[in-house]
């Protein structure tokens, strides 16, 4: 008998998502298209955070494919790719969803849920940089403002409000934080408990006025937060441009 050619679909899931203020009121918009098919999707909650908009944007996506399919994930979150794309996930899951000995993964609840559905799949990744003109990319933003429209807002059920931190005395200029309480890219920032990664800064002569340089510093690519470390401090006389 002759074997019969058996496929899977090729899907791209275009997710966004945000809320405004963050925290506050948040809204995601999803597109599926499969070949010249296309379904839109759109949810708003009472309260919630930019983050967790991203997160179940994604989820959405991947809840309504009905079979196992070969997906293209776009989404203008590195907070999103990189928590599966680097195995962050994978790692907070396995050790029961806590990102240190005694606290857990922050909206560990949607990474579960993900980390599941992204798993019943063939998955690839492609970053969009947001609000640049792509197509579908702007179309998921406007799935979401008009979701900012209805009145049937949910309740983000896990989400847990944080404490109001003091605000800081100190200028704007990054803070130095010890090595000890970074020790290695995939840390946690401070801000957003987005996982970090360890970056190299490209200096200049300008650079040469200074006592000392930073060999490295530490970057959440989610809120843009930069992280200079006292173990990263050269004295300026070594640096070489």
């Amino acid at each position: 008998m002759p074997v019969m050619n058996q496929t899977i679909p090729i899907v791209d899931i275009f997710s966004d998502g945000w809320a405004n203020p963050n925290p506050g009121p948040g809204w995601y918009g999803v597109i599926l298209k499969c070949g010249e098919h296309q379904k839109d999707f759109s949810q708003g909650y009472k309260r919630t955070t930019n983050n967790r908009m991203e997160l179940m944007g994604a989820i959405t996506g991947f809840k309504k494919l009905k079979t196992r399919s070969r997906v293209r994930l776009n989404t203008d979150s590195q907070y999103t790719i990189n928590g599966l794309q680097k195995w962050w996930a994978k790692k907070w899951r396995a050790n029961n969803w806590f990102r240190t000995w005694s606290q857990k993964a922050q909206n560990w609840d949607l990474w579960k849920i993900l980390l599941e559905e992204y798993e019943k799949h063939e998955v690839s990744f492609n970053w969009i940089k947001g609000h640049n003109g792509h197509v579908e990319n702007e179309l998921c933003d406007e799935l979401a403002t008009l979701a900012m429209q209805r009145t049937d807002l949910l309740v983000d059920e896990w989400f847990i409000e944080s404490p109001e931190k003091p605000k800081s005395k100190k200028s704007s200029i990054s803070q130095v934080w010890l090595i000890s309480e970074f020790e290695s890219a995939g840390s946690d920032c401070k801000k957003c408990n987005s996982p970090l990664v360890k970056k190299y800064p490209k200096h200049t002569k300008k650079t040469l006025e200074k006592q000392y340089y930073y060999e490295y510093y530490h970057h959440c690519e989610s809120c843009k937060t930069n992280y200079m470390l006292e173990a990263a401090k050269r004295d300026i006389k070594t640096l070489k441009i």
